[in-house]
């Protein structure tokens, strides 16, 4: 593998100087990155993993009805258990990153989300449960891991297009493993069964891939007198953009949740305009990620984040008004205002990891990581009932809030300046190293952030 190097940062936030080389995009590109960041072996894992979770995923509560017999609220407490254990641990992953393990906990993740994937197999109550909790933990784990692999093997602008570059697989197997699970469960129950089995397949191959990788990195020495007063605006920065996390991750679940029940429920409109404004964001997340984030690369990426919360606060506007026109219009108006709902979320998600991974001081990138991945589940599990029972007040409650919480998100995020010296064992350390089993030398990071 050759020596990946991106622009020597001047710090964590800054943008990438002008006539240093940049990433771009188009397919070969992408490719490019996928194999800097991991190298063949790695990319292949995510395509294979992202295939096997999209055949089973938008499945999981279909499979405890259809499959298993059990009511709908028996799955789906099954299911939010699951969430809530991946939640908590969460912080155990980040801490198992810090002490220098890389590509062994993206394996793990993935191997118990195999060992989720059999036990689904098994009949009764008591399976889907441990089932859906061994998927939840490996699932709310895994974009952390994910993340500390990339970050140990690129830097700098580079890392933040590695990343781009890997959302943007994930979302295309996702994608395409879910149309094909469409396909298919048509088979009945048998066919269910098969997912499940096939998703335990992909994800056992996946791990194993990742951990042929033997991705490590040095565990930092302990610090110096003083370190932590010099870390401390570091992780006080790490904390409120978690917190400020919370709101635009409300995102998602405005897609999934509150405009298929304000284009059916409330406006009347055939469930087929849901349909296709989800599948209009899936294929513009798709083409437009990676070239929007090498596009930005001259952004300071607080400020494209910010951005991100203000395209989707007037988006959440956007609904409300077109709502107000009833209908077919609104229908339409709908569809049309998505576009910028998805442009804001493309800003969030290109921008948002690659943040916090580059604040985070060495030696805590892992604990940084989960704290930003445990805002981002909390939201997503407060989501849905939070945005239900918002919308049965009325839209005029639901858009208004939605759009006032990500404005004052958006602004918090803005006002944070970057914090100098707030990695600064990269700077007294510059060549700190990860290695990787498929390079034929130690992958040097430079970031002097």
């Amino acid at each position: 593998m050759s020596l990946i190097r991106s622009p020597k940062r001047q710090h964590d936030d800054h943008p990438a100087p002008d006539g240093g080389p940049a990433p771009r995009s188009g397919p070969a590109a992408l490719l490019g990155l996928l194999t800097a960041a991991g190298g063949p072996r790695y990319a292949a894992a995510l395509l294979v993993d992202a295939l096997g979770t999209g055949l089973l995923r938008p499945f999981l509560l279909l499979y405890g009805i259809g499959v298993l017999a059990l009511d709908a609220g028996t799955a789906g407490l099954a299911m939010s258990a699951g969430m809530v254990a991946g939640l908590l641990v969460l912080p155990l992953t980040g801490r198992w990153i810090d002490r220098g393990a890389r590509s062994l906990p993206a394996a793990a993740t993935l191997l118990v989300r195999a060992a989720g994937s059999v036990v689904l197999l098994a009949d009764g109550t008591a399976g889907f449960a441990a089932a859906a909790v061994l998927l939840g933990v490996g699932g709310q784990s895994w974009p952390a891991t994910h993340a500390a692999v990339v970050s140990t093997l690129t830097e700098g602008r580079t890392r933040d297009a590695a990343l781009a570059a890997g959302r943007t697989l994930r979302n295309a197997g996702l994608g395409a493993g879910a149309l094909l699970a469409t396909l298919a469960v048509a088979g009945g129950t048998g066919a269910l069964r098969l997912l499940a089995a096939v998703t335990g397949a992909a994800c056992l191959l996946a791990a194993v891939l990742v951990h042929s990788l033997r991705v490590t990195a040095p565990q930092a020495p302990p610090p110096p007198a003083g370190a932590e007063r010099a870390e401390g605006p570091a992780l006080r920065r790490i904390g409120l953009l978690s917190v400020a996390n919370l709101p635009y991750s409300f995102a998602f679940d405005v897609l999934e949740v509150a405009l298929p029940a304000l284009l059916v429920l409330h406006l009347h409109a055939s469930p087929a305009w849901s349909s296709g404004v989800f599948v209009g964001n899936t294929v513009l997340v798709i083409t437009l990620q990676l070239a929007v984030v090498v596009r930005l690369a001259d952004r300071a990426r607080h400020l494209v984040l910010a951005a991100g919360g203000i395209a989707l606060a007037l988006s959440y506007l956007g609904f409300w008004a077109a709502g107000a026109l009833g209908g077919t219009a609104g229908a339409a108006g709908v569809a049309a205002v998505s576009v910028l709902f998805t442009l804001g979320e493309i800003l969030y998600s290109g921008s948002g990891t690659a943040l916090v991974a580059a604040s985070a001081p060495p030696h805590l990138l892992g604990r940084a990581l989960a704290r930003w991945e445990l805002s981002s589940g909390v939201g997503r599990a407060l989501a849905p009932a939070a945005l239900t029972a918002l919308l049965a007040v009325g839209p005029h409650v639901l858009w208004p809030v939605l759009a006032v919480t990500t404005l004052l998100a958006a602004a918090a995020v803005a006002r944070l300046r970057p914090v100098r010296g707030a990695a600064g064992p990269r700077v007294a350390d510059p060549g700190r190293r990860g290695t990787c089993s498929h390079a034929p030398g130690p992958v040097v990071r430079k970031d002097t952030a």
